[in-house]
């Protein structure tokens, strides 16, 4: 299993799969062709159906610098090796000269056809939570120790970085206000969230009103382009660092123990996208948000220093009950429901470490089936409700935009 740095990416929204991964792609071609004349870039699957939504048509574009670049979207092929394909051209003299199939596979990574990358930065012999916790137990230590036994000390100055930036992305969000790009006409609402108080607040709904500015402030960041960290993907972005800012708010956590939650999500959102995904185009959105919830209630459980198999059951109820969760975002924008959903993970997760707190004992399923579960569950969903915005809301809206 690979470096949780490959869970972190810090870059600018809205979508690690379709901007992140297909400039990452294009940068790697123009590096390799940096002769051709011009490009031609084709686009099949999901990358096709909400390219031009995400702004993967802008940021292809935008690597290749002054040369020229012909896009095509090509949502009729759907004969493809992953849901997000795009095959890319370099073209001399009016001639095909080079080219090369990418796969961008989830959290801003790629996977290129013909190249075979699978064993680089492989870092974790352990690749089930039923190893990582077996090895922790047998050696009397805790899942935050045991990453960094893998990664080394110079993860926490990585996640330090990651840290701060998640703080950023919340407070940029709570003191910006306006209408997100892309034509919804959606108006940010964070920083209404974060000021409104109800007259007759109690702690309860303060804390759903917190949390939920927070998730609200980072998801609206997202959509509106600025600079964000993966947790696992850019359209679940919000989930975790809203529950962990407002934890260490309430009960005083030092950065010290915000850097070990962060390392314990990060190998929860490892284990996922090792042995399922992280992609809403391959498996739906609950490859996405129920990932950031499952990292989130890990989290906590790590500030809250409970026993593995306490976080074990907090990260799989939180995962559980997104099971089957569709993506569908209107218009192909990550605005709609995505970022409300942002939100309302964020008060799951914590909801989640609260059951666990009283149930491990008694619990019958384990991480790596719910893990497995969503997978085919995932692969079992029409392509429909797989990031094409073809179903569900994205399908029957019929507000402003979509006629």
């Amino acid at each position: 299993m690979k470096s949780i740095r490959d869970i972190y990416k810090i870059g600018t929204g809205p979508s690690s799969s379709h901007t992140m991964g297909p400039a990452k792609a294009m940068q790697i071609f123009v590096s390799e062709n940096p002769d051709a004349d011009s490009y031609e870039v084709t686009l099949y699957g999901s990358l096709s159906d909400t390219g031009r939504g995400h702004g993967t048509d802008v940021a292809i574009k935008a690597v290749a610098g002054e040369k020229a670049v012909n896009i095509i979207f090509n949502s009729a092929d759907r004969d493809l090796p992953h849901e997000n394909t795009m095959d890319i051209f370099a073209i001399k003299d009016g001639e095909r000269v080079n080219s090369m199939r990418v796969m961008s596979v989830g959290g801003g990574d790629i996977k290129i056809l013909g190249r075979d990358d699978s064993a680089l930065g492989e870092i974790y012999p352990e690749s089930t939570f039923d190893e990582v916790s077996t090895y922790c137990k047998t050696h009397g230590i805790r899942i935050s120790e045991f990453v960094e036994m893998r990664e080394g000390s110079g993860i926490y100055e990585f996640l330090y970085t990651v840290w701060e930036t998640m703080k950023s992305a919340i407070h940029r969000g709570l003191t910006t206000s306006g209408i997100l790009p892309g034509g919804l006409e959606v108006e940010r609402k964070a920083q209404y969230l974060y000021n409104r108080r109800h007259i007759d607040e109690s702690p309860v709904t303060r804390e759903n009103r917190i949390v939920c500015s927070y998730a609200y402030a980072v998801s609206e960041e997202n959509a509106d382009n600025g600079i964000i960290v993966t947790a696992p993907t850019c359209g679940a972005c919000a989930v975790l660092p809203s529950v962990l800012k407002y934890m260490q708010e309430k009960h005083g956590f030092s950065d010290k123990h915000i850097l070990k939650a962060l390392a314990v999500a990060g190998l929860i959102g490892n284990l996922t996208k090792t042995n399922a995904s992280i992609s809403g185009a391959e498996c739906g959105c609950q490859a996405e948000i129920g990932t950031a919830c499952s990292m989130a209630s890990a989290a906590l459980g790590e500030l809250f220093e409970m026993g593995i198999d306490q976080i074990e059951y907090a990260a799989e109820i939180a995962f559980e009950h997104h099971l089957g969760l569709t993506c569908d975002p209107i218009c192909g924008l990550v605005q709609i429901p995505c970022i409300e959903r942002n939100a309302v993970a964020a008060m799951r997760a914590i909801n989640a470490v609260s059951l666990a707190n009283f149930l491990s004992g008694s619990r019958k399923i384990s991480l790596d089936l719910v893990i497995k579960t969503m997978y085919e569950t995932g692969k079992d969903l029409s392509h429909l409700y797989r990031e094409t915005s073809e179903g569900g809301l994205a399908k029957l809206y019929k507000g402003k935009k979509n006629g």
